[in-house]
């Protein structure tokens, strides 16, 4: 009996101490300094630290300090890494359906891709992102794209061809531009930057903001503004580490996702206006770029992704039209 009674208040010290000791759970993203999914990483961190009290810290491993975005993923799967603020393109290779928010030309600006991705869309995503091991926390923003390369200004589709353009590991970016007739490769983020300096590849394409926080204007002398299509930052928790957190804890992490994303999205809107002036002033050729024949090109992307999900398809299309 005595042996019992200690083996009882041992374990009620046990689970006392744990329940108010300090809790680090580790956020891994791949952006620069000052990007704005750094920013809101790091919002991210104090807005836990204060829903929680203190028992939650988050630590923040930016520029793939805990893995570039591939890495991440599988992390999040086993359950050795917590939190991620992944790429849409290198989250569709093990969740496809987030591909689809990624259709060619299917947004004309930030806002009304916002007003979509936060409805009926992120229900459906966050169901299959659960069946893969991943808790969708929020989508922040991670901008509409724009092409990049050491050849000349695109003006038309044909402008494209033969230039070797560096995607992210995204079926949707890859079939974008293979319809478009150049020759894309993909690579992870991290690598780029050198990638272009040593002439791997001709080209990249990217958000604006991503464009100017990583200096890969630096190495490219035509911006192109294609905006052939827009992309997400999937912010996820590991479904395993998710699992082990006490109610209140979820439902702060969640709140400051949401909350940080808001500040991501201001981040974004300004940069998006911001950019071009100090980038032309760095020396790039920045070019307008009428979107018509693109899309027209790219129409054989939808008829691909529809086959392979057509209910997804026909929700963010018909969203999109609203």
């Amino acid at each position: 009996m005595k042996k019992a009674l200690i083996a009882v208040a041992t374990a009620m010290a046990l689970f006392t101490s744990s329940a108010w000791a300090e809790q680090v759970l580790r956020l891994s993203h791949s952006a620069a300094p000052g990007n704005p999914k750094a920013e809101a990483s790091t919002k991210f961190a104090e807005l836990v630290a204060a829903k929680t009290q203190g028992r939650v810290k988050i630590e923040v491993g930016a520029s793939s300090q805990y893995g570039d975005d591939t890495e991440s993923l599988t992390n999040l799967r086993l359950g050795t890494l917590a939190l991620s603020a992944n790429s849409q393109g290198t989250t569709s290779g093990v969740v496809p359906q987030f591909g689809v928010i990624g259709l060619p030309f299917l947004f004309k600006s930030l806002e009304q891709a916002y007003k979509v991705v936060d409805g009926s869309v992120s229900e459906e995503l966050t169901k299959h992102a659960d069946e893969k091991g991943l808790v969708l926390l929020a989508l922040w923003d991670n901008g509409i794209r724009h092409v990049s390369n050491n050849k000349h200004a695109v003006t038309k589709p044909e402008d494209l061809k033969g230039i070797k353009l560096r995607t992210p590991p995204d079926p949707m970016t890859l079939d974008i531009f293979n319809a478009l007739g150049a020759s894309p490769g993909a690579l992870p983020f991290s690598e780029l930057y050198v990638a272009l300096q040593q002439g791997v590849f001709d080209g990249q394409e990217n958000p604006l903001m991503n464009i100017y926080s990583s200096k890969l204007y630096e190495v490219q002398k035509f911006i192109s503004l294609t905006g052939h299509k827009y992309e997400t930052t999937p912010v996820f928790a590991s479904k395993m580490v998710w699992a082990g957190l006490s109610d209140d804890d979820k439902k702060a992490l969640k709140e400051a996702a949401l909350e940080a994303g808001q500040f991501n999205r201001e981040l974004s809107l300004k940069a998006d206006k911001e950019l071009r002036e100090k980038m032309t002033a760095a020396g790039v050729t920045i070019n307008e770029v009428d979107q018509a024949p693109f899309a027209e090109q790219t129409k054989s992307v939808y008829d691909k992704w529809s086959k392979d999900y057509p209910d997804l398809v026909k929700l963010i299309t018909s969203e999109a039209a609203k």
